[in-house]
């Protein structure tokens, strides 16, 4: 029996239990930092299967560390389990019905990323022990994701330094390395504070923090003529002053995301934005505090641990679709615009040399070989975080339908159906895979190592500083 068979078998004889932990933290649907029970459950897990967990890590009620073995290499795997908003949508369901009016969902898939991810664990912990191969295991269960951005504090504190390598995956259309990188983004708060004074009688003695507000948003959007055409700059009031416009506002915030290729040129941004927002107050005579609590690196993937990850996925194969799932997929493929699957054929490009003869096609039922994107996505995600700690690769592994797209109620369809259980499986599998062959190879660690400095510096650069929390 070859090394992939093997595993394979491994993840087989635990499908029935994998399954059950996707389901279970489907159902819980937590948000993020209040992923309570998502994590007790993925805690349980890897507590039964012999794992040291660490809970309550960084400060965080739902942050925990499973830890094998001893020793170096030390092969971290990452998984996710927080929800979102209004997603929520029953299983396997290709009309609109939520579970739970107005409730939460997994539009993304962090169920199945935070199981597979554990499964890949365990898995590998078992092939290491079978084969007396010497290292360590280090599975995060990192919360929130989506808006609290848990990875970003991990980072900040350490908790990656130690690494190896790191492999993540994530749920999606098509069965590809995740090459290209990604925005970084930084969240930023503008607090203004003024002087309320009766808007028609005397409003000369008043001091307008909605003022503020709206000058400094007509500031910005005269700095976007000025930063790099691939930069993000969104904002939303958190506060308007109140209902009544005969009495001047004293108070006003508007919350930013700044978004930019690279880190560097979003703390760059960030500071021409902090310039705009004193000038905005000196122009009002109001104050402002200036509130920055999270932010994100852009993704540095690793090019020798994604060539890993792309031969472990060629050996194991795509999931093992039946027609059942075909059938499902087909459902929810037929109400798809030809808008949204031409999004997602653009999603596959440059993996699949002719991503349109998936066009008709409601499952990618084939693996990308490896092929490196040296563009970016125009989303954020904390793994890039991970990345500028150590070498760093990550996946995607159909779940979805073809055309399916992230944050919808049809993604929290299909990440609780039979679909998504045959891609847990084969995620866990390859990642299981890739960790133990990066393990045993010294000089592969070294060359991704290498490239890792080349490409970041070998240093972290944190969006916040030390002083920063976790709030929900």
């Amino acid at each position: 029996m070859t090394r992939t068979e093997e595993i394979k078998q491994m993840v087989a004889e635990r499908q029935e239990k994998l399954n059950a932990l996707n389901d279970e933290i489907w159902n819980y649907a937590e948000l993020y930092f209040r992923e309570e029970k998502s994590s007790a459950a993925l805690i349980r897990a890897l507590k039964e299967e012999g794992f040291e967990v660490e809970e309550k890590v960084d400060g965080m009620d739902t942050a925990f560390i499973g830890t094998w073995g001893s020793g170096r290499p030390v092969i971290g795997i990452l998984g996710e389990f927080d929800a979102l908003p209004s997603l929520s949508q029953k299983a396997a369901c290709t009309v609109h019905d939520e579970v739970t009016p107005g409730g939460n969902g997994h539009g993304c898939g962090h169920c199945a990323l935070g199981t597979a991810a554990l499964g890949a664990a365990v898995v590998a912990k078992e092939y290491m022990e079978k084969h007396q191969i010497k290292g360590t295991i280090k599975y995060f269960g990192c919360p929130a994701e989506e808006a609290g951005w848990g990875k970003m504090f991990l980072a900040r504190d350490g908790y990656f330094d130690n690494l190896d390598s790191i492999y993540t995956w994530h749920p999606g259309t098509a069965n590809m390395i995740w090459s290209a990188g990604c925005l970084a983004n930084v969240c930023a708060y503008f607090t203004f504070k003024g002087k309320t004074a009766h808007a028609a009688a005397s409003p000369h003695l008043g001091r307008s923090a909605l003022d503020a507000c709206e000058l400094m948003n007509v500031g910005v959007n005269y700095l976007r003529e000025h930063i790099v055409p691939e930069a993000r700059v969104h904002y939303a009031y958190q506060d308007v002053g109140g209902p009544a416009p005969n009495v001047v506002q004293n108070h006003a915030q508007t919350k930013y995301f700044i978004r930019a290729p690279k880190i560097r040129q979003v703390l760059e941004i960030v500071d021409r934005i902090k310039d705009i927002a004193k000038g905005a107050a000196l122009m009002t005579g109001t104050e402002v505090e200036i509130d920055i609590p999270a932010g994100m690196c852009d993704f540095v993937s690793n090019e020798a641990l994604s060539r890993v990850l792309a031969d472990a996925f060629q050996s194991v194969g795509a999931p093992a679709f039946d027609d059942a799932d075909r059938a499902l997929a087909g459902e929810f493929f037929k109400n798809y615009s030809d808008a949204e699957i031409e999004a997602c054929l653009d999603r596959m490009s440059p993996a699949y040399a002719d991503p349109d003869q998936y066009r008709n096609s409601p499952l990618i039922e084939d693996v990308a070989p490896y092929v490196k994107n040296p563009s970016y996505l125009f989303g954020s995600t904390d793994v890039g975080d991970a990345s500028y700690c150590c070498p760093t690769a990550q996946f995607n592994a159909a779940c979805y339908a073809n055309g399916t797209a992230d944050h919808s109620w049809q993604a929290t369809a299909m990440a609780g159906s039979s679909i998504t259980h045959k891609a847990v499986a084969c995620a866990a599998a390859v990642l299981a895979l890739a960790a133990v062959n990066t393990i045993e190879d010294e000089e592969l660690l070294k060359k991704a190592h290498e490239e890792y400095v080349k490409a970041t510096g070998g240093k972290y650069i944190c969006p916040v500083g030390k002083d920063a929390k976790p709030r929900i």
